[in-house]
């Protein structure tokens, strides 16, 4: 067994992190001597538990890993390798391995965690998608961890303008999780990377994702979160940031939404408040001139010719979402009216309906 494969069958044993991994390096000096060593050894580095692991360890748990990730297209690299993400060997207790799909370069060491609820409103959607566009524009890779929601929104921005993106996978390349974002890791990895910590065949377990959250921040210079409920998994990520020395940044939500609670609640404790991409590029002292030219996104002029009950109803819808009930009361047609003028704006895609029966322009 080589120094390569020695990490890899250290990385399949729950119990070794990278703090266990120096320890033992330290006495036995290679990775490979570590499989040499007696139980006894061991024993008096990582204890005895730990010891059996080692001595007992089964090689074709690596077999299987190797050859699943040579099938599936993931490269694997350790903690020593030259292509190792820079920033993240900075933090405490690195990933002893990543498995990657893509590539990561010299340019992701300027990177921005996004995250926040699964269960996002527009708002908080929108808003993810919005700041990674326009901060990937300026040349920042963004960071996240491809879940539902704020996660999958903040790496379609990213994409959007054709910039770099990073997801953070908390399961094995084996099972993508959530299931349906398999077609964004794919379109990730043409322009990005897809990396997990974990072995291929590791399930999406819950007590998975707040390691994976750590490596988002560790991944980042800063993290945004944009919307994030009482007990949303986007706080782990911040509490991780902190620790890390890195900076939190956070959107300011309603005081009445349920989904602001978190959010609002970092602003209090000290987060730097962002309304905008500058405040997050000023508080980091990042200036790009001519980094990345900003792709040039086309302004769309529409000349609206609406007849007469139309313009009055696009009058009445902004870019603010608003209900149909707010509709009718506030044009006094009838239900059925602005029901069938809805359908004549949204066919001419002056307007787009949102989760809730509510509009808002296009």
């Amino acid at each position: 067994m080589n120094a390569f494969e020695s990490l890899v069958s250290l990385n399949l044993i729950p119990q070794i992190g990278s703090v266990r991994l120096e320890n033992l390096l330290e006495h036995f000096q290679k990775p490979e001597n570590i499989f040499k060593a007696s139980r006894q050894q061991l024993s008096e580095v990582v204890g005895e538990n730990i010891a059996e692991k080692i001595v007992s360890f089964d090689s074709r748990r690596l077999e299987n890993d190797l050859a699943e990730a040579k099938k599936s297209g993931i490269k694997i690299i350790t903690l020593f390798c030259e292509d190792y993400p820079q920033i993240l060997k900075k933090i405490p207790g690195p990933p002893i391995v990543l498995y990657l799909s893509g590539g990561i370069t010299a340019d992701d060491n300027l990177g921005i965690g996004i995250v926040g609820s699964r269960r996002a409103s527009f708002y908080g959607l929108s808003s993810a998608e919005k700041f990674a566009a326009e901060l990937s524009a300026q040349g920042i890779t963004i960071v996240s961890g491809m879940a539902r929601g704020v996660d999958s929104y903040a790496h379609r921005g990213a994409l959007k303008v054709k910039g770099r993106t990073i997801a953070v996978m908390g399961s094995g390349f084996s099972h993508i999780y959530p299931p349906e974002n398999a077609g964004l890791a794919k379109k990730i990895s043409e322009s990005g990377a897809v990396i997990s910590e974990f072995s291929m065949d590791t399930l999406p377990l819950a007590q998975n994702f707040p390691r994976r959250n750590r490596l988002i921040s560790g991944l980042s210079l800063g993290v945004l979160i944009t919307e994030a409920a009482r007990n949303s998994g986007a706080l782990i990520t911040a509490d991780f940031a902190l620790e890390q020395g890195r900076e939190v940044f956070a959107l300011p939500g309603r005081i009445d939404s349920c989904g602001s609670i978190g959010a609002n609640a970092l602003l209090k404790q000290g987060a730097k408040l962002v309304t905008c991409c500058a405040d997050i590029l000023e508080e980091l002292n990042l200036v790009f001139p001519n980094i990345i030219k900003k792709p040039d996104i086309p302004v769309i002029k529409q000349k609206i010719a609406c007849e007469k009950d139309e313009g009055i109803l696009y009058g009445c819808i902004s870019r603010q979402a608003i209900t149909m009930d707010d509709l009718v009361e506030k044009t006094s047609f009838s239900s059925g009216q602005v029901a069938s003028l809805i359908l004549k704006l949204q066919f001419k895609k002056l307007i787009k309906e949102l989760p809730g029966k509510q509009f808002m322009r296009n």
